[in-house]
């Protein structure tokens, strides 16, 4: 792993990604760190909640409930004690905010995907930047960053994690080919299981059904390819579109903006 900590209002807290060791502590480290593509950390818990920003590329969030993916215009919420790693697609540049116990309190009480709205972005970009600022100025852009975060409702990036081994199994037959649809009977022959026992497992995992399901994994992957530099009609074929405007579609309001505008933006 390629990391390089640019700056911390916290000096005293440990000198970059690559020495971490990511398991417990009281890790105060707010900053701005480089990922290359495909960069994983290790799996680690935080004392704080703490808002992760990708000012570039995408990062995943995953725990074990699942994963939950931040495009460059959306936070990830990791609240405290919630066990998790980060995987960055694309080179990225993400950007960790700590709050407090108090601040953290009217932000959900598991980790979510939240809009960042420009001011919130210019907020943590200040925050993380190399300009040294005292501890009030800081306070003030977190309270910026929270008050942002909860005008907007909780954004749906988040695709569950299934547990039960019948539904792992079609999980994993789902994400080796996007590109092909497939139903829900066929992946009960494939699997051996009965397409109503399958349907009724996606609701209580994942309390969604399998088509939306599926848009959410379909979604995940368009998000890292694009980051990629992959083009917005390959990407569209690549995760089992019909066409580039259905894909722009469905893709617009999930993400805030269109595949091109967001493979741009990269």
């Amino acid at each position: 792993m390629s990391v390089s900590r640019q700056s911390s209002s916290h000096p005293e807290g440990l000198a970059g990604l690559v020495d971490l060791g990511f398991t417990t502590g009281e890790l105060r480290m707010e900053g701005a760190y480089r990922f290359d593509h495909a960069d994983t950390s290790p799996w680690h818990v935080h004392p704080l909640g703490h808002v992760v920003h990708a000012a570039s590329g995408v990062l995943s969030l995953l725990t074990a409930e699942g994963t939950w993916i931040a495009p460059s215009n959306r936070f990830a919420w990791v609240p405290a004690g919630f066990v998790h790693r980060h995987r960055a697609h694309g080179r990225t540049d993400m950007r960790i905010i700590h709050l407090d116990d108090a601040l953290a309190a009217v932000l959900p009480s598991a980790p979510a995907v939240l809009i960042a709205s420009p001011l919130a972005r210019e907020a943590a970009l200040a925050m993380t930047s190399d300009r040294p600022r005292s501890e009030s100025a800081l306070g003030h852009l977190r309270h910026v960053i929270v008050d942002e975060a909860t005008t907007a409702p909780e954004q749906p990036l988040h695709l569950p994690e299934p547990q039960d081994p019948r539904l792992r199994a079609v999980a994993r037959e789902v994400e080796q080919d996007l590109a092909t649809p497939v139903s829900l009977a066929t992946l009960g022959v494939r699997t051996g299981t009965g397409a109503r026992t399958l349907s009724r497992l996606f609701l209580e995992e994942t309390g969604m059904g399998y088509r939306q399901w599926r848009l959410q994994l379909r979604v995940h992957r368009a998000l890292v390819l694009l980051a990629d530099g992959t083009s917005v009609t390959d990407t569209a074929a690549e995760c089992g579109w019909a066409t580039t405007s259905q894909f722009i579609e469905q893709f617009t309001p999930l993400v805030g903006m269109t595949p091109g505008r967001y493979r741009h933006s990269q």
